[in-house]
């Protein structure tokens, strides 16, 4: 029952731990923009595969944290 709650509501948090999320969201779709860039110098496919499963992972880590941010509150004082 407070899941439900919590989910439906969303929840709070501080505006450190945001700023730390989105430099971490920025860092890996930068790195992911590399990895794959880097598929271009590979010759083996299963290099290739591995490379571009790390690509998918890195994006899709990514995405969880912006889900994350969207459906949290900022614990900001009212200015």
């Amino acid at each position: 029952m407070l899941t439900d709650c919590a989910t439906n509501n969303g929840f709070e948090i501080s505006p450190r731990f945001r700023r730390i999320i989105e430099e971490r969201i920025a860092r890996l779709e930068k790195d992911s923009e590399y990895d794959e860039a880097q598929v271009e110098t590979l010759i083996d496919g299963d290099h290739i595969r591995r490379q571009m499963r790390l690509v998918a992972v890195e994006r899709a880590e990514a995405l969880r944290m912006r889900l994350f941010l969207d459906r949290a509150k900022c614990g900001c004082p009212d200015s």
